[in-house]
């Protein structure tokens, strides 16, 4: 595809198109006129060269008969000096009209003929004159009468001008065409001229309105440009390479004071010396003579409203759109509120360092307590329990009723206070352990806790019979320990709870929500709950059930919670008394992970 040519190379091949039409305008109509008036020149000159002959034949004539008649006069008696005068005139006109009528007729060669044999015959007459003359009242009757006679030119003349009668018309109609030719040439010129009048004003008329087109855009663009310029609200200036300032903004203005047109001043003197730091005007200097950028070069500045700013200033070279020259473009930004918020931030990082080594020193008590429970606590428990199994195998037989009631309330205590320490500690891990993120697929994650579950159920109640609805889960992102302990405890609460709905129905649905989450539900058709007490579900120790209608520590669903508010999800629930319950939990989308996490390789 051809580049455009550039605006110069139009504006010149334009001229030069332009030059041509007014050099075509002025003198191709002359050149039309001036070949038409010479054609008809050179028609009428024909016209009149052929009235010339005609008329120097005539003359001839004329002097013939003038100095024949002057020779009969003679012979007659008649001599006077006026008579010889006459035929003086006569004699010496005849040669030179007969020379004159050679040369008239030298493009005719049949008129030159013509002008010959006129010629002798002429000049024998001319002779016989003279003898007549020169005997004068002696010459006799066959002198004259050879005079008149013998050498006739009447006949000769006649033909002559008859000739060039014939050429007279043909010219004349010649010269009447080539003067008509001429008018038509003229008019044609005429038409041309207007035409291309037309054409060249037509042209400048489309220039002009081309002209002022650009002018209104380029004023509205000037006047877009100055609109947009006074509405950022970064001051911005541009300074030329004596550092005087070129253009503003209305930021500009009302940050340092300028409450009148600065432009041409220096910018050192603007906003009562804000703008009075060598180092930055020499870095000003740099960018117009060496072609060098400053960026973010901070400087404390005092505006018109007496207050200290830390302002950052960028400076670039711009080339103008309508000179040769080039400005620095200046951007000063008020970062006085970043500088303070830097400060506070340090400050409160300072202090979270301290907050964090606090949480650290909490963290460590934690974990020396989680050992000191999950080793100190459980001897005596284990204590408890063992030495209890062996106080009832001692007494065998000889232990009442009571006896044995106390000794397997004792060990059951026992054994569920070792069930509550271990689900405290990983109660406890779950909300200090960093997560781990994986790729996770939730389907094999739910297949592996219903195989498990299945398992159990078979080998503790082999009469509970369930019904698994599975839908096509996804795979997400998550800590895969963590997520498969909120399956084990969903699904294991489903399972528990639906003892005696034979046959359970154990549901496990997915969707995809609107805001790229991923959305389950674990639906059941078991005991269920009253709502007014769901908000007591998920805290720790928190049951609607009775250890002896359903067995656990109440803490389950309180690591279910932990578990996803980790991980950046939420869970709810809803039942029915007798209806089972659901439970819906979300997990956000792999954009959306939280903060504290840890990936694993």
């Amino acid at each position: 595809m051809p580049l455009p040519a550039a605006p110069s190379t139009l504006s010149n091949w334009r001229l030069a198109a332009l030059g041509l039409l007014l050099a075509a305008i002025i003198i191709s109509p002359f050149i039309l006129l001036r070949a038409a008036g010479k054609d008809a020149e050179n028609a009428w000159l024909a016209v009149s060269h052929t009235q010339q002959v005609e008329v120097t034949v005539q003359a001839l004539a004329a002097h013939m008969r003038n100095l024949e008649n002057g020779a009969l006069s003679m012979a007659a008696g008649v001599d006077n000096d006026a008579m010889r005068a006459r035929v003086s005139e006569s004699r010496e006109r005849i040669l030179p009209l007969l020379r004159e009528l050679q040369e008239l007729t030298r493009d005719n060669p049949e008129q030159q003929l013509r002008i010959g044999g006129l010629q002798t015959h002429v000049l024998l007459r001319k002779a016989q004159a003279d003898r007549v003359i020169d005997q004068g009242t002696g010459a006799t009757v066959a002198d004259i009468d050879e005079m008149v006679a013998r050498y006739p030119i009447h006949e000769l003349i006649t033909e002559i001008v008859g000739a060039e009668q014939e050429l007279l018309v043909e010219r004349r109609e010649r010269a009447e065409r080539v003067a008509a030719r001429a008018r038509t040439a003229s008019w044609a010129a005429m038409a041309a001229q207007l035409l291309l009048l037309g054409g060249l004003l037509t042209y400048v008329a489309r220039q002009i309105a081309h002209r002022l087109t650009a002018e209104s855009s380029a004023m509205k663009a000037s006047a877009r440009a100055s609109v947009v310029l006074d509405t950022v609200r970064e001051p911005i200036v541009a300074i030329d390479h004596e550092q005087r300032v070129v253009i503003y903004n209305a930021a500009f203005a009302e940050l340092f004071g300028v409450t009148e047109d600065v432009r041409g001043q220096p910018l050192a003197g603007i906003g009562d010396g804000a703008w009075r730091d060598e180092r930055m005007l020499r870095r000003l200097a740099d960018v117009l003579g060496r072609g060098r950028e400053l960026w973010d070069f901070e400087q404390v500045q005092v505006t018109a409203d007496g207050v200290e700013r830390t302002m950052m200033i960028n400076a670039r070279r711009m080339p103008l759109p309508d000179s040769e020259d080039s400005v620095a473009l200046v951007t000063a930004s008020d970062i006085s509120v970043q500088k303070a918020s830097d400060r506070q931030i340090r400050e409160l990082n300072r202090q979270l360092e301290g907050k964090v080594e606090q949480v650290s020193d909490v963290n460590r008590e934690l974990e020396a307590f989680s050992y000191s429970v999950s080793h100190d606590l459980r001897a005596p428990l284990r204590h408890i329990a063992g030495f209890g199994d062996k106080l009832g195998r001692h007494l065998g037989e000889d232990a009442d009723d009571k006896t044995r009631h106390y000794i397997e309330v004792m060990v059951s205590s026992a054994k569920r206070m070792s069930a509550l320490i271990d689900d405290l500690l990983v109660y406890s891990r779950l909300g200090r352990s960093a997560l781990r993120l994986q790729t996770v697929d939730m389907q094999s994650l739910v297949a592996e806790t219903r195989a498990m579950l299945d398992s159990n159920n078979a080998a503790e109640n082999p009469g509970h019979s369930i019904e698994w609805r599975i839908a096509p889960l996804p795979v997400v992102v998550g800590d895969e320990n963590m997520l498969r302990q909120v399956w084990l405890n969903l699904l294991g609460n489903a399972v528990k709870y639906s003892q005696g709905s034979e046959p359970a129905r154990i549901e496990v649905e997915y969707r995809r929500g609107d805001d790229d989450a991923h959305h389950f539900t674990v639906r059941d058709n078991g005991a269920g709950f009253d709502m007014k007490y769901a908000g007591k579900l998920f805290g720790v120790f928190q049951r609607l059930h009775a250890p002896s209608e359903f067995p656990g520590t109440g803490v389950g669903l309180a690591s279910v919670r932990r578990v996803l508010t980790r991980h950046g999800g939420r869970i709810e629930a809803e039942g029915e008394p007798g209806k089972g319950a659901t439970f819906h939990f979300t997990l956000p989308g792999a954009g959306d992970l939280p903060a504290n996490q840890e990936k694993k390789p």
